[in-house]
């Protein structure tokens, strides 16, 4: 005998020692012996003579048995390392690559004996890699062999049965798996499949912390697929039982672990899982037909028998699973017929499916559907009768976008289950939102694709907004957050669908609820959310809007839910100073007179400004109250202008301390730009009235010096006070804030009206201070034409009004006129224009012009462009929301 026929025989007969010796009397007395022989078996599969290689394979499946390796400690490590080697020796062999030099039918011939032996070593393999799966399980009862209590201490890991159950899934996930999925791709053996199947069953009880998680990627690999076509072609009639019930046991664990924890809808209870095991048990053994037959077997109505009706529920089921993996082998349009015709029978014969072929069968009609595909009104009675009967929803809800359209799209469904099925679409979909939550501009914004999905619902069908709104008010503070989010995103980037008629109604149901329920309650609950949406809805409308009779009682019921308020409630604050001042500035002027006319009928929400400005001075630097009390001197400011000017009733004064406004604006440290600009926007207001306003009184706080002349003219202000004033605003004007430059400046012309009706020398004096003419090229030097900004162009009109040549002298004047003269005027905006425009009046006023034939065409250009006649330019939205706080331009800018 040779030494491979030597090598052969050994292996042979040890592998008969092994397979013959009686259970109840071990063969290896300890476990050195057993780890001897795992590594000679280590090195006989690991030669490179195949023959040998095979009959170690076969020693190997003998020589895992428990009772062989029951000697204490178990030697895991090495059983391990026998695994890799079998398992790398295959892998080995699987990838020979076939010898095609020959041609003809001999070829053919040793191809195939070549696929058969490769499936003949492949098949050794897994079934000495099955025996070891039984091996673990059946060491699973033995605490002995688990925990391994005579092995050292400072043992690794790797010697416990944990880490070999652990090694076993990886070993077949990454190895066998593999193998097995090469070796199909040649040719297909039932008793090859039968044992792979029947590892893969195993492992679900070897490694049950895991079973879920190889469940699901056994189902993304597609696996119901190949297990439902292994019993169709090996498995009709009585042929390969064997191979039946291992397939049916497999599908039916998987189908288990995949339903009692599934990614994207609610865990079956315990009650329906028993439920869905007794008709998975009854029914799967008996499903060995192909796709076709299958369809055809779910479409059938006649009179269907329980136990077929358990067959329909597992094919159903087997093909929901299928799909939620994106395992689509069934074509979907037949399906869709399919399953209605399955609901339909169930509805002619009176029964009631379980919850979750409920679920399995809206899920398979949502997403086999197509635009085209809609459903008879006989199936949606069915579904609604069915739906009608679950106690809750979240039972059958799949989360899934399609799954949402579906519901949404048919007015019988959606009437009944829209805000049921939108709130658990919200309560599934993950956090992130906030990343929305932003003033991004339209258009610009990439959208989750369930998102953009739900957007495409809203878009086709707006009514829809009515029940999200609902949702705000009565779901959970973080669902209508969410749905709040959604709103905001959705009516930001969906500008052309009007909305403000359809729910404004709504919004007024729902904020007199939650204003009774806020009325008992210290805790505003959902109430902020609701209140911004209302403040978005509002901005989104047209300026010069005509406020209804609706509306009014909106502004009614904000106004009174505000002088409910403190300071400290800054999230229901803000939101409803930001719809409050929308309405008295986005709105007709007559709408703006009877809004102000409500609101200053509010004593409540008057004191409660009047304790925010109070406020201000005690805020240091930037705080989370800023922007409320920014809203707070805007609104102020809009009062007092339109009491003045319509004369309107005063119900309740309010006390604002004139030296520490000065001082705010004249020694500003870190207040924010946008509340020094709110605060201008008062003082402005104020000077413009000559401090007379009704509503409004500016009282002295602390000792005052004693007044001069001067003083007495400028009274309330002093002479002081007017230079640090004016120094407060050219350190303003320095930090070139857009927004503040022009409040700055708005200020700056109130100002000096103000004293040159008081005192012409004084105002003089004030617009020819030296440090002018610094601010005036401190700004200018900002790069090429930027004397065309509207707030610098203003500033100059100042100084050439009250004739500051030392300022800016009359050969300036003309340099930037011929500057201008070679603009593009058509380019700049309407602002500059007008600015511009006034600019050159008040230039030709002062007689102030040198080249006339040059000024008579930039004045020409300018009439032109300015006239109504001329093609407007895109008008920049007014109302603006910075930084929280809504702000109108024009309202700064004055």
């Amino acid at each position: 005998m040779t030494n491979t026929e030597l090598h052969t025989q050994g292996l042979l007969l040890f592998k008969e020692i092994l397979t013959r010796q009686p259970e109840e009397i071990r063969l290896f007395t300890s476990s050195a012996l057993c780890r001897d022989a795992s590594h000679a078996l280590q090195e006989a599969v690991s030669s490179p003579v195949l023959d040998v290689a095979a009959e170690a394979l076969r020693a190997i499946s003998a020589f895992l048995r428990k009772d062989h390796q029951s000697s204490l400690p178990v030697q895991y490590r090495a059983l391990r390392a026998l695994l890799e080697a079998m398992l790398s020796r295959c892998m080995e062999f699987s990838q020979t690559p076939l010898n095609r030099r020959s041609l003809g039918h001999a070829c053919s011939r040793n191809s195939e004996k070549a696929t058969l032996r490769k499936g003949n070593f492949l098949l050794s393999t897994l079934e000495g890699f099955r025996n070891a799966c039984r091996l673990a399980v059946e060491f699973q009862g033995e605490p002995s062999a688990q925990e391994n209590p005579f092995t050292a201490p400072s043992a690794e890991k790797e010697d416990t049965l944990e880490a070999f159950s652990e090694f076993l899934l990886s070993a077949c996930d990454s190895q066998c798996i593999p193998m097995v999925m090469r070796y199909s791709e040649e040719a297909t053996h039932p008793n090859l499949m039968e044992v792979f199947l029947s590892i893969l069953h195993s492992l679900f009880v070897i490694v049950p912390h895991m079973k879920v998680k190889f469940s699901r990627k056994l189902a993304d690999s597609s696996f119901i697929r190949l297990t439902l076509e292994l019993k169709a072609r090996f498995c009709g009639g009585q042929s390969h039982s064997s191979l039946n019930q291992v397939c049916s046991s497999f599908l039916y664990y998987m189908c288990l672990n995949l339903l009692s924890a599934p990614e994207k809808t609610e865990p079956l209870s315990q009650e329906e899982l028993s439920a869905v095991s007794e008709f998975l048990q009854h029914g799967l053994p008996h499903i060995r037909s192909r796709t076709p037959e299958s369809l055809a077997f779910l479409s059938d109505r006649q009179y269907v028998e329980a136990a077929t009706r358990q067959r329909q529920y597992c094919i159903l089921l087997l093909f929901y699973l299928a799909h939620i993996h994106d395992d689509r082998f069934v074509p979907e349009a037949e399906l869709f017929v399919a399953v209605q015709s399955f609901l339909l029978s169930l509805q002619d014969q009176g029964e009631c499916p379980p919850p979750v072929v409920c679920k399995a069968s809206m899920y398979l009609l949502a997403v086999c559907g197509d635009k085209d595909s809609a459903l008879a009104e006989a199936v949606i009675s069915a579904i609604r009768k069915f739906l009608e009967g679950i106690p809750d929803l979240r039972g059958v809800y799949t989360h899934h976008p399609l799954l949402l359209r579906f519901f949404l799209a048919y007015p019988g469904l959606m009437s009944r289950f829209g805000h049921r099925v939108l709130e658990l679409w919200f309560s599934w979909e993950e956090s992130g939102y906030e990343n929305l939550d932003d003033d991004s501009s339209p258009g610009h914004t990439v959208f989750p694709a369930n998102l953009a999905a739900l957007f495409r619902v809203l878009r086709s069908t707006p009514s829809i907004l009515l029940i999200l709104l609902d949702l705000v008010y009565s779901s959970p503070v973080d669902t209508a957050r969410k749905v709040l989010i959604v709103l905001r995103a959705f009516l930001r980037e969906n500008e052309d669908v009007k909305v403000g008629g359809l729910i404004r109604g709504h919004f007024l149901l729902i904020l007199q609820r939650l204003l009774v329920e806020y009325g008992a309650s210290s805790s505003g609950g959902n109430l902020p959310l609701l209140l911004n949406l209302l403040s978005l809805v509002q901005m989104r409308n047209e300026s010069e809007q005509e406020l209804d009779s609706m509306a009014m009682k909106l502004l009614h019921q904000v106004s009174m839910l505000c002088g409910k308020c403190s300071p400290a409630h800054v999230d229901i604050l803000q939101p409803s100073f930001n719809f409050l001042y929308w309405s008295l500035h986005q709105t007709t002027p007559s709408s703006q007179k009877r809004a102000a006319a409500v609101l200053l009928s509010s004593t409540a929400l008057l004191e409660l400004l009047e304790k925010m400005l109070a406020l201000t001075w005690t805020e240091t630097g930037s705080s989370p109250r800023t922007p409320l009390l920014c809203s707070a001197w805007l609104l102020i400011a809009s009062f007092s202008a339109q009491q003045h000017n319509g004369n309107l009733q005063v119900h309740q004064t309010l006390s604002v301390e004139l030296n520490q406004v000065l001082k705010a604006l004249s020694f500003p440290k870190k207040m924010s730009a946008l509340l020094s600009a709110a605060i201008l926007r008062f003082l402005r207001t104020a000077l413009q009235q000559s401090f007379s306003s009704a509503l409004v009184v500016l009282v002295p706080s602390g000792d005052q010096p004693l007044s001069t002349p001067e003083d007495a003219v400028l009274a309330p202000l002093g002479k002081s006070q007017v230079l640090a004033l004016l120094i407060g605003l050219q350190n303003l004007l320095v930090q070139k804030d857009p927004l503040l430059s022009q409040a700055c400046i708005g200020c700056l012309e109130a100002l000096l009206d103000y004293l040159h009706a008081r005192s012409p020398d004084i105002a003089l004096h004030v617009a020819s201070q030296p440090w002018n003419r610094f601010l005036l090229f401190t700004l200018l030097d900002a790069g090429e034409n930027s004397f065309l900004r509207p707030e610098i162009l203003r500033l100059m009109t100042l100084f050439v009004q009250y004739r500051s040549s030392c300022v800016l002298s009359r050969e300036e004047v003309g340099l930037i006129l011929q500057g201008a003269a070679l603009v593009d005027l058509s380019t700049l905006s309407n602002d500059t224009l007008q600015a511009l425009h006034g600019f050159l009046l008040q230039v030709q006023s002062m007689g102030l012009l040198n080249d006339q034939h040059m000024t008579q065409t930039l004045q020409s250009s300018l009439e032109g462009l300015c006239s109504p006649t001329f093609p407007a330019q895109p008008l920049f939205q007014d109302m603006l929301c910075l930084g929280g706080v809504s702000v109108s331009l024009a309202h700064i800018r004055g």
